[in-house]
């Protein structure tokens, strides 16, 4: 008979279950875990939280939450909160220096509630955080106004030609076959689309708020969709994992619809073999996600979750921090221009973008706010 597998013990004394897979599961992971007791003390330490605070976990199982960070962390209303509400929070960009561990502790940490032990909460704390990367893109923003004077010049060039290809697609759409029509219609709709991004190019520079309203992002989606596959598409499979139950972002369709057509134009140039490229569309509804708004010490709500992702080549390691930076660009003939104006529409609409790569699996990750309904004020009554 073959002798059964001995599991080791649980890192923290008291708990001596044999098997503690979970256990196994958490110190697997690179990131520092802790589970906090009802009464602020440490139930669980996995080996990088044992690292990361700079003690064993028989130590830590003896101490509470109190004693790891400073008085007053945010770490500290984060736990009340998920005890609250009684599901996973995200917080990005907390600062957690203390002499134990160090100062400019800048990490992001997910939070949730145990499943089997009442009152406790699950923190998981990741160095090297969003945060940093949308402060990075802010830096960005200011380097692509510098494209502006020349988007300036070149705008009634732009718009000479565009009308000529309208009305050629208008002309051949009064003797073209129903099928064909649908295609002139789309090449009538694009230019149209075009003609507003060249009146709009001083995005780079203008900071008036652009005009929001509510928008269903998968309409949004189609159109790109619709758009790619009759283009630079046409021979990438492209799939939808749409969450249908997603409420409206709160945004300007046609900046979106550029957002969205640049990184699938991206993702398209980045696959090597058309035939068996796939580039994926998805939506979700991240209730947890807070960030820190730029010149603000307020946390916005940034649920609402988009990514465009394929199967191509993916990002060169030298280039990844700097994607989103003008002229940055890995493409023989590209202008490096279409991350930069994604990441300042991005910003405009409050939100945050990161890229993800590997080969063979690039990832852009767009968040947003939702669109909420504001009540009009009665002018006269106040109510």
């Amino acid at each position: 008979m073959a002798k059964p597998v001995e599991m080791p013990p649980s890192k923290i004394a008291g708990n001596t279950t044999g098997n503690d897979v979970s256990s196994i599961v958490l110190d697997s992971l690179a990131h520092p875990v802790l589970m906090v007791g009802e009464d602020g003390g440490i139930i669980f330490a996995n080996s990088a939280a044992e690292a990361f605070f700079k003690a064993s976990a028989s130590v830590l199982s003896r101490q509470k939450l109190t004693d790891l960070l400073p008085f007053g962390s945010p770490v500290f209303a984060l736990v009340n909160q998920v005890r609250s509400i009684g599901s996973l929070v995200n917080e990005y960009k907390v600062d957690i220096s203390s002499p134990r561990i160090g100062q400019g502790k800048s990490v992001d940490i997910s939070a949730s509630p145990a499943l089997d032990t009442a009152g406790a909460v699950v923190l998981m704390f990741q160095p090297g955080n969003l945060a940093e990367k949308m402060d990075r893109q802010l830096t960005h923003r200011g380097a692509a106004r510098t494209v502006t004077g020349l988007a300036a010049m070149l705008a009634h060039e732009i718009k000479n030609p565009l009308s000529g290809i309208r009305g050629a697609a208008q002309l051949l759409e009064s003797s073209s076959s129903e099928e064909d029509r649908v295609l002139t219609r789309l090449i009538t709709d694009e230019t149209d689309r075009i003609v507003k991004i060249v009146d709009r190019m001083e995005v780079f520079s203008d900071e008036r708020p652009i005009e929001r309203a509510p928008v269903n992002i998968h309409s949004v989606l189609e159109h790109v969709k619709r758009i790619s596959e009759n283009g630079f598409a046409s021979n990438i499979r492209i799939n939808e994992r749409y969450d249908p139950s997603l409420p409206p972002v709160y945004g300007n369709r046609d900046q979106l619809v550029q957002v969205f057509l640049n990184l699938a134009k991206n993702a398209s140039e980045a696959i090597m073999n058309g035939a068996e490229g796939v580039i994926t569309f998805s939506t979700a509804y991240k209730p947890g996600i807070r960030l820190i708004a730029p010149g603000s010490n307020q946390r916005v709500s940034l649920p609402l979750e988009f990514c465009v992702s394929d199967n191509g080549s993916g990002v060169p390691d030298e280039l990844l921090a700097h994607i989103f930076d003008p002229f940055v660009t890995s493409k023989t003939n590209g202008t490096g221009l279409g991350l930069a104006l994604v990441a300042k529409i991005v910003g405009d609409h409050g939100g945050v973008v990161e890229c993800n790569s590997k080969p063979g699996e690039t990832l852009f990750r767009i968040l947003l706010p939702a669109y909420q309904d504001i009540p009009e004020i009665d002018e006269k009554t106040g109510v």
